[in-house]
Order: C-alpha cells, then structure tokens, then sequence
C-alpha cells in the first residue's frame, strides 16, 4: 500500500524512526519488501538522483509499481534522494513520488533558501512534501558531493530560520553522520546536544539523519577475506545512537551503504566459493534473502513496533 510520506513521518514522531532504504536493482525492491514483509514495518524507498539517470526514472517506477501489486501488505511511501532542481521537478510531475529531497546544502544559506522554497512550491501544488538539507555531511554518496569532504554541523538558530522561511516538510541535518562507509574517526560520535537544541527549536518538527549505515566490521571484514581491501577503520553509526536520535525528533533515517556491503559480501564470497559459477541468479537469490533479513532487523532497531503499535495500515485508515 502506498502512503503518503508526511503521513507516514507523522505516525513515527518520537515513537520510531522509518528506514529509508536506497535501492536500485530488482534483487534490492526485491528484498526490501520482503524485509519490510517480515517486520510489518512502513518503509522508505529511495532513488537518488544518480541512481535515476543509472537505471533511468520509468524503469526504477516501473519496477515499485510491479512490488506495490506483489507486496500489497507492505506499506511505503517513495522519495527523491538527494535531487537538485530538475529532478525534483521530474519525480514531481511523475507522479509517483510521495516526496522529495532538494539538496541545495553546499550553497550559501540564502541560496538554499531560495532554491529550497522553489521546491517547495511546485511540490506543495501536488500534494509532495520536501526534505531540505541545512550543514554539509561529511564524504560522498553516489558521486554526488565531491565539494563535502569535511562535516559542516547544522546551525540551530539557522535550522528554525530556514524551516520558517522555506515551508519545508523535514529537514535533513548535519550532526556528525557521513556519507558512505567511513563514517567516524577515532572517537567521534553524533553531536547529540546540536539534535536536541534543533528539536528544542522546531518542536514537533520531523528531522533526518543522512549516513545512518551501521558499516558492521564483520561485513567488512568478510569483504576482505573474500578478495576486497576495504579500510578496517570503516565504522557507522551504532543502534543505540539511532534509538537516541528517535527520542530528539528524527523520524527517517537514510540507509544505502549497509546494502551495497551485503551485496558485495555475498558476491565475492559466491564466486570465490564457486569460481566455475557464471550465473547471476543464484547469487542474486542468495542476495534478496540477506538483505531481506538485513532490513527487517534493521526496522527492529530503528524502533519498530513501538509499544501498542497496531499496524501501519490501521493507523493511516488503510
């Protein structure tokens, strides 16, 4: 069942944070809804504005429609990742998505002010809500922010001021997360007194967390023994860290790197175990019941059910 993402973010305030799950390929939707089956969590489906011009929009919408009519019990809203102007005004007019994100951080703050209120305009017409992005994160994510390689944490003052002079539905800040999968040095952690001054500023205000892969060393460590050379200092943000971002108003919490070192383990370890193999698909079967399961315990830590919880579908009217 698709839903509409301000709803969805509206029944999570304070009580979970959605997963919201970069996907590409039809062994990622594939496993997502089944994950999401599992947990009888609501989820996010995200396309990027790099992964849209990889697999191109109509396939990506095409193959979401074909999980909607497969998966009927899975409640989802579909979201822009990280869209500059002419995508958020193609998913818009697409019809398909329940939300976007402009990513106009690494402007000045006017600038972003303005290319975010132009945004939020066209998106508004048509019943979408839009995700914003105030501070710069550090790293990079799909190619898309090589001018991001060092943290610029969300000013709260400016938070509350951009929230008011844009109208934008969620806002994605910068509290020490990153893209990809080298997220933390040595000890450091998330800025949980920036998250609570922000919230403290816009009650009630659903908030982002970009970066929210865990990086798991296992996974990484499996990766390597099968042939990778990923940097053993790879780390994410941990599961108490996202309960505790629950509690100071973040309501999504974006996840792509995790899924794509599911999907390299598998790969390499299939093929280094069967070198003969050639065929896609049993790795590719192997793949959609990892990250299946991935994603149901990842819905689980994210806080999913919450206490009395009876279901997304009865809380939204479905």
């Amino acid at each position: 069942m698709r839903a509409r993402t301000a709803d969805l973010m509206q029944a999570a305030y304070g009580r979970y944070a959605l997963g919201a799950f970069n996907v590409c390929n039809l062994e990622q939707v594939h496993g997502l809804f089944r994950g999401a089956t599992q947990a009888k969590a609501p989820i996010l489906v995200q396309f990027s504005r790099v992964i849209r011009h990889y697999a191109h929009p109509r396939m990506l919408e095409q193959m979401l429609r074909a999980a909607e009519a497969v998966y009927p019990e899975v409640t989802f809203a579909v979201h822009l990742d990280h869209g500059d102007a002419a995508s958020c005004a193609d998913a818009i007019q697409s019809g398909d998505y329940g939300s976007v994100m402009i990513d106009a951080s690494h402007l000045p703050f006017e600038a972003n002010i303005a290319a975010t209120r132009q945004v939020v305009a066209q998106a508004h017409a048509r019943g979408i809500a839009v995700e914003a992005e105030l501070g710069l994160l550090q790293g990079i994510e799909d190619g898309m922010t090589p001018h991001a390689q060092e943290a610029i944490l969300t000013d709260p003052a400016q938070a509350e001021e951009f929230v008011r002079r844009t109208g934008c539905d969620s806002l994605a800040v910068a509290i020490g997360t990153s893209h990809g999968a080298y997220k933390f040095a040595g000890n450091q952690r998330l800025h949980f007194e920036r998250l609570a001054e922000i919230q403290r500023r816009l009650p009630g205000f659903p908030l982002v967390l970009h970066g929210g892969s865990a990086v798991p060393a296992e996974e990484v460590a499996r990766i390597n023994a099968a042939g990778g050379a990923l940097d053993l200092s790879a780390s994410g943000v941990a599961d108490a860290e996202l309960a505790q971002a629950v509690r100071f108003g973040v309501v999504k919490v974006n996840i792509g790197t995790d899924g794509r070192l599911i999907w390299t383990r598998v790969h390499r370890e299939f093929f280094r175990q069967q070198p003969k193999e050639f065929d896609f698909m049993p790795p590719g079967r192997v793949y959609m019941e990892a990250y299946a399961a991935f994603v149901a315990a990842k819905c689980a830590k994210l806080g999913w059910p919450p206490a009395g919880d009876t279901g997304p579908r009865e809380r939204l009217g479905g």
